[in-house]
C-alpha cells in the first residue's frame, strides 16, 4: 500500500510483514531474482512518469540527466544482484582448527526480517529502490518511506511498488516529518536512513531504544585536493560535473576546493571557463540544469553567498538567476575563510568555495580538523604525494582524477565515516549489511574436543597447556 499514514498505522504494517516473514521464511534464490526482474521491468516501464515527476518536484530538472543519476544507477544495480546473488548466498566454509577435527564451520547469511528505509529527497528514485533492491536480495521484507518533499515522485515510487509486491513484502508509507519520527522509532530489524548528519543523529537515537542496528548515508563538506601544479583543463572539467550535477544536490558533491596558492588563479579561470563549456545556454529554463529544490534551500543558498560576500569573499557569479524558478547560477568563491558560514555546514547547492594552502600537510591538516567526510577527491600524478593524502585522512569512498564516479561501481561499499555515516551498501556489502551472518558448527564423530570434557586426567592437562601457548 501507498499511503499518506498515522504514526499509529505503522505498527500495524510492521506487525503485518513480520508474520508474513515468520510463517513464509527466508525466500529461495529463483524467488529473489524474479522479484528484482519485476522491479526492474516496472522501473523500465515508468520511466517516462518517474523523469516527468521529478521534474515536477523540482521544477526544472533535466530528464536526461534524471536518466543518467538516477534509474542507470538503479538499473545497472539490479542487474549485478541478479548476476552475484547465487554466489552470496552460497554457504561460506571457515577455518577449524586441529584440535576440533574432524568438525566443519561454515556461514550462512539469513534474512534478518523487516527492513525500514526512509529515502532523502535529492535523489529520490535511485535513494529508495536501490536500498529496497538490496533488501529484497538479501530475503528481506521492507517499509519504504520516501521523502515528503518530492511528492509527486514519491507517488510514482508507491505505484511502482504496488504493480511489483504485496503489501506484506513491500509496503510504502508517507508523510511528514512526524510520520518519519514514528517511523524511525519502530523495532525494524534494520533501518536503512539516507539524509542530512543532523536528521541522521535523531534516527540513530530512536533506533537506539529498540537497539535497531542501523545504516547511516550522511554526507558532510566533501573536499578536493588539486597537487600543486596540477591545476589543469580537464581538472576543472571533471570538477564542473560533479559540482553542478542535480544542481549540485548531491551528498558527495565536491564541498570545496583545496588548491596550491600559486595555481588559485589558473584554477579559477579553467573552472569559469569549463562552466561556460558545459551550460553554454545559461541556467534559467535549461534543459539541462536543475533547480533547487524549493524555497527554503535557495534562500540558505543565497545567504552562505551573502555571509561570505560581507566578510570580504570574492563572489564569481557564473550566470543569471531566476528567483522565481529557484534556479541558482554557479558560484565561484574566492579569498574563503574557515570561519565564513559557507565553510562552516555541507552546502548542497552550486556553490564552489576555493581556499590555498602552500604544502600538502596545510591540506591534510585542515581536512582532518574537520568532520570526517563522505568523499574525498584527489586531482594528481604524483604517487607519492597521492598516497600521504590517502595515508594520513580518512573519509568515505575516494575518487582519483574525477568527481562522484566512485558511487558507480558496484562492487566498491559505498558510505562514510563519524559524522558522514554508518555502514555502507552498494553490491555485496549492501547484501551483508542486511543479513545476519550465522556460524555454524558441526562435530565430527571423532573430535579432539571431546579430550577435554570430564573426568579430567593427565591428558586433559597436557592439551590444555598445548592450547594455552
Amino acid at each position: 500500500m501507498s499511503d499518506t499514514v498515522s504514526p499509529a498505522d505503522l505498527s500495524r504494517f510492521l506487525d503485518h510483514q513480520r508474520a508474513a516473514f515468520l510463517r513464509d521464511g527466508p525466500p529461495a534464490l529463483k524467488q529473489r531474482r524474479a522479484d528484482l526482474r519485476r522491479l526492474k521491468a516496472e522501473v523500465l516501464k515508468r520511466r517516462i512518469d518517474i523523469v516527468r515527476a521529478l521534474k515536477a518536484d523540482f521544477g526544472q530538472r533535466s530528464e536526461r540527466e534524471s536518466a543518467i543519476v538516477e534509474l542507470i544507477p538503479l538499473i545497472q544495480s539490479i542487474n549485478y544482484m541478479i548476476r552475484h546473488l547465487a554466489c552470496w548466498m552460497r554457504p561460506e566454509r571457515r577455518h577449524v582448527s586441529a584440535y576440533f577435527q574432524f568438525g566443519r564451520a561454515w556461514i550462512i547469511r539469513q534474512p534478518v526480517g523487516v527492513v525500514g528505509i526512509i529515502a532523502p529527497w535529492n535523489y529520490p528514485v535511485s535513494l529508495a529502490l536501490v536500498p529496497l533492491a538490496t533488501a529484497i536480495a538479501a530475503g528481506n521484507r521492507a517499509m519504504l518511506k520516501p521523502s515528503e518533499f518530492t511528492p509527486v515522485t514519491s507517488a510514482v515510487i508507491g505505484e511502482i511498488v504496488r504493480a511489483v509486491f504485496p503489501s506484506e513484502q513491500v509496503s510504502v508509507v508517507t508523510g511528514d516529518g512526524e510520520v518519519g519520527a514514528a517511523f524511525s522509532a519502530l523495532p525494524f530489524d534494520h533501518l536503512f536512513f539516507t539524509g542530512s548528519t543532523a536528521v541522521g543523529r535523531k534516527v540513530a537515537e530512536a533506533a537506539a531504544r529498540n537497539l535497531t542496528p542501523v545504516t547511516l548515508e550522511l554526507g558532510g563538506k566533501s573536499p578536493v585536493v588539486i597537487e600543486p601544479g596540477f591545476s589543469r583543463e580537464w581538472v576543472a572539467d571533471r570538477l564542473v560535473f560533479g559540482k553542478l550535477t542535480n544542481g549540485g544536490q548531491t551528498c558527495i558533491a565536491p564541498d570545496y576546493v583545496l588548491v596550491h596558492e600559486n595555481d588559485r588563479n589558473a584554477f579559477a579561470a579553467a573552472y569559469q571557463a569549463a562552466v561556460k563549456k558545459q551550460h553554454p545556454g545559461g541556467y534559467a529554463g535549461s534543459s539541462d540544469y536543475t533547480a533547487i529544490l524549493n524555497q527554503h534551500h535557495y534562500e540558505r543558498l543565497n545567504g552562505l553567498i551573502d555571509n561570505a560576500d560581507s566578510q570580504g569573499a570574492k563572489v564569481i557569479r557564473l550566470g543569471s538567476n531566476s528567483d522565481e524558478s529557484h534556479v541558482l547560477a554557479p558560484v565561484l568563491l574566492l579569498d574563503v575563510t574557515p570561519q565564513m558560514t559557507v565553510m562552516q555546514e555541507e552546502i548542497f547547492g552550486p556553490v564552489l568555495p576555493v581556499l590555498t594552502y602552500r604544502t600538502l600537510d596545510e591540506a591534510i591538516a585542515f581536512i582532518n580538523e574537520r568532520p570526517r567526510p563522505l568523499a574525498l577527491y584527489y586531482f594528481g600524478d604524483k604517487r607519492v604525494e597521492r598516497d600521504r593524502v590517502l595515508r594520513r585522512t580518512i573519509s568515505g569512498n575516494v575518487t582519483i582524477n574525477g568527481a562522484l564516479l566512485h558511487i558507480a561501481q558496484d562492487d566498491l561499499p559505498f558510505g562514510g565515516v563519524g559524522d558522514s555515516g554508518i555502514g555502507a551498501y552498494h553490491g555485496k556489502d549492501g547484501f551483508i549489511a542486511l543479513t545476519h551472518p550465522r556460524g555454524i558448527y558441526r562435530q565430527g564423530r571423532l573430535s579432539a574436543a571431546t579430550l577435554l570434557q570430564p573426568p579430567f586426567d593427565r591428558l586433559t592437562d597436557v592439551i590444555t597447556n598445548l592450547l594455552l601457548r
